[in-house]
């Protein structure tokens, strides 16, 4: 998850959502949500998916997974 938190930035900034905003929007306390775009935490699968719904995303452009690069 190398770009999980430059990619959660940009799209909740595209969204223009705050991070308050967000973090009210998933339950979770703005301190929490904060940390994951700093990358001292990352969220759960449960989270990761909320995400991608709020933000209108693929989990693949969420957490940076390069199609070129699968195995």
């Amino acid at each position: 998850m190398n770009n999980f938190k430059y990619n959660l930035i940009i799209t909740r900034k595209r969204c223009k959502y705050t991070q308050k905003e967000m973090a009210d929007m998933l339950g979770v306390t703005e301190g929490c949500y904060a940390h994951w775009e700093q990358g001292r935490n990352e969220p759960s699968i449960n989270y990761i998916i909320q995400l991608c719904k709020l933000l209108h995303v693929s989990s693949d452009e969420l957490l940076g997974v390069d199609k070129e690069e699968e195995v």
